[in-house]
């Protein structure tokens, strides 16, 4: 069975953006070889990528017009984009889902053989850690308190108790933590 897995890069205060959508600086401070190989590796890993609206909207704009192998990753892999409001999905290799979320991405584990990544789409990870569909945490945290913005562990959470499999400190301060969910 595949593993779905949350990638996001936050704040040491727990901040995955600012107060606005794409308010994300640290991610320039922490950005550099170190990062961009890890972020290879997991695309290299990856048979599918998930997102939430405003997220896949971002990094459709974004990844289309962007070069390089992170890019060639991004625009090939297939994307499902979970949106109630989206009426098409024009980004390379992408299938729009409306409802019935955890069901869709409980089958969608259990086809293929590598991992399915959600990243950002703090909304889509909410409802997916509610219903114990992780099978995998990995954060990076960047060494900045930013004070305000958009908490990626928000209120309204069922508690779950996480294993953890590695730590990566990086050179720029940055720390990749790893957790799978115990039991």
């Amino acid at each position: 069975m595949r593993k779905l897995i949350m990638w996001n890069l936050i704040t040491i205060d727990g901040y995955f953006e600012g107060t606005k959508h794409w308010d994300l600086p640290w991610h320039e401070q922490v950005w550099g070889e170190e990062l961009e190989r890890f972020s290879l590796e997991q695309l290299e890993s990856a048979d599918v990528l998930l997102f939430g609206r405003v997220t896949y909207e971002g990094m459709a704009a974004y990844w289309q017009t962007s070069g390089g192998k992170i890019a060639d990753y991004m625009n090939s892999l297939p994307k499902v984009v979970f949106s109630r409001t989206l009426q098409t999905a024009a980004w390379n290799s992408t299938r729009l889902v409306k409802e019935n979320v955890a069901e869709k991405v409980a089958r969608l584990k259990q086809q293929g053989t590598g991992n399915i990544f959600v990243f950002g789409s703090a909304n889509l990870s909410k409802t997916l850690m509610n219903e114990g569909l992780f099978d995998e945490y990995r954060l990076g945290i960047a060494p900045v308190i930013n004070g305000d913005g958009r908490l990626l562990f928000s209120g309204g959470l069922k508690s779950q108790r996480l294993e953890l499999l590695e730590t990566c400190p990086l050179s720029n301060g940055c720390v990749i933590l790893r957790y799978q969910k115990m039991g």
